[in-house]
């Protein structure tokens, strides 16, 4: 991120875009965007960029871009889609944006091949296996037997459902032997089910709606998986004992096998139960999964908070923590996988933040399935393991503590190195403490950039001279991991 000028905020901008401003320069009109006239709008005064097919003048909103005007000129006059989704996927452009769009990018018409049995009515079909794609194209001339169904039951496997008198079990046959909760999620809400499993980074979705009638407000839907044969089944509770002659009607993205980063995020709404103060600006808040989900974050992994603030959606990562770090805190009591945990610090200016904590007990705020890439083989094959986190870039170090200190056999050290400006700063300064004399493997460094005249141990900021004090190898050839998050120039620094 980079400093704004005053007046440059998410909320000005949220003002500017409801102002009635012609931001476009089009006066309302849309039109259609072909790849040379979008090639020309590719200057700090005149720019525009495609995302996902759609062209927005990024013009007006260059000095309110928080990451600076640089960023937005790297995808200047060009499909920008890429680096949107490398940078930020999780900004909700399509509402920050509305009222910079210019419209869609014209179509390209594609020459279908010569040769024998290619017809006009050829169809293409993408299907993902792993990290392999697969372009198949067929005609209609071509055996009934080679149908999408067939192809994609090769590639992953398929689904089925059974009901008695007042359940319905859907079985998904991943062909997957290293299935687990964490790569399950399910929803049932607003009439609709929706059943992704994730394996690599694709996810195959099976989702219905219409004609479902779950009785989801009453009845905890169940998830098993047989981990050695790659089989899920959800097991739901039917409202009324009636016999079903489907499951539903197949919604837009059913049956489908996709790249998760091409799938979009989705939503469900979460219930805020407790909220409890960690340090003098920092917060724990517990929210409560609707009892009709089944959602495990992984190790690693973030969720978005969504809220509409005056007007405009709002999105931001976060990572979850769990509730404590040792057995002996026990306080708030919410520790099932039914509840999601996460440490935020809420900023005196900082709009977002700032809606978050005027929340009350029993709101609901908008919360994302997981994403990230991180895997829990890289520290179950490490030796040493270092974690390098400043300030709540602590979050993300709290379940692989847990993770690395009860499932990693492997590690012979595990070293946190935790900078803070002050003492009173430093999250869960005592959990860690007590962890460090429970776990002989577990070392925690506090590094203090602008500690009290009281204050003994290290200070500084990070550097490769303070850093070689703690980042050693247990022995001269043992493999390491280092973990690193916090601030970006503190990522960047340390990366260096």
């Amino acid at each position: 991120q980079v400093p704004l000028k005053p007046g440059r905020s998410l909320m000005d901008w949220i003002r500017l875009t409801k102002s009635g401003k012609d931001l476009t320069g089009l006066k309302g009109r849309l039109i259609e965007v072909t790849e040379d006239e979008l090639a020309k709008h590719n200057k700090k005064e005149d720019c525009w960029i495609c995302i996902r097919g759609f062209v927005y003048n990024v013009t007006p909103y260059m000095e309110y871009h928080p990451g600076g005007e640089d960023e937005l000129m790297k995808a200047a006059g060009t499909d920008g889609t890429d680096l949107f989704d490398q940078v930020h996927r999780w900004v909700n452009y399509e509402s920050m944006l509305k009222e910079c769009l210019v419209g869609r990018m014209a179509v390209k018409p594609i020459a279908a091949p010569k040769g024998e049995g290619f017809k006009n009515e050829m169809i293409s079909i993408m299907l993902y296996s792993k990290t392999v794609l697969i372009l198949i194209v067929f005609s209609k001339l071509l055996p009934l037997d080679l149908s999408l169904q067939k192809i994609l039951n090769n590639i992953f496997g398929f689904y089925d459902w059974f009901q008695t008198d007042s359940l319905i079990t859907i079985v998904i046959y991943t062909k997957q032997k290293v299935m687990n909760a964490e790569l399950v999620i399910v929803d049932c809400q607003d009439k609709q089910l929706r059943g992704e499993i994730i394996v690599d980074d694709h996810s195959y979705l099976v989702e219905v709606g219409r004609y479902c009638n779950f009785a989801c407000e009453t009845f905890s839907l169940l998830v098993n998986i047989a981990e050695k044969i790659g089989k899920v089944e959800i097991i739901l509770k039917k409202k009324d004992n009636i016999h079903w002659k489907m499951l539903g009607q197949p919604l837009e993205s059913h049956n489908t096998f996709i790249k998760c980063t091409d799938r979009g995020l989705f939503y469900r709404k979460c219930k805020l139960v407790s909220k409890t103060e960690v340090t003098h600006d920092t917060k724990l808040f517990c929210l409560m999964l609707p009892k009709s989900t089944h959602l495990h974050v992984p190790t690693g992994q973030h969720v978005y908070l969504k809220q509409i603030i005056a007007g405009t959606e709002v999105v931001k990562p976060y990572t979850p923590v769990l509730p404590f770090l040792l057995p002996d805190f026990k306080e708030p009591s919410h520790h099932d996988g039914a509840h999601i945990y996460l440490m935020i610090k809420i900023y005196s200016c900082g709009l977002f933040t700032q809606a978050l904590d005027r929340l009350q007990i029993g709101d609901y705020i908008s919360v994302s399935n997981p994403e990230g890439s991180f895997k829990k083989p890289q520290v179950q094959t490490s030796e040493d393991l270092f974690l390098l986190a400043a300030g709540t870039g602590f979050t993300p170090m709290v379940k692989l503590l847990n993770f690395a200190l009860t499932e990693a056999s492997f590690l012979r050290t595990v070293k946190l190195i935790f900078f803070n400006k002050t003492e009173d700063d430093i999250l869960w300064k005592n959990h860690l403490e007590q962890l460090a004399l429970k776990d002989e493997r577990f070392e925690v460094h506090f590094i203090l950039s602008q500690p009290t005249k009281d204050w003994v141990g290290k200070q500084g900021k990070i550097s490769s001279s303070l850093l070689s004090e703690f980042v050693k190898r247990s022995r001269r050839d043992s493999k390491v991991l280092i973990c690193i998050c916090g601030p970006t120039p503190f990522t960047e620094q340390g990366v260096q």
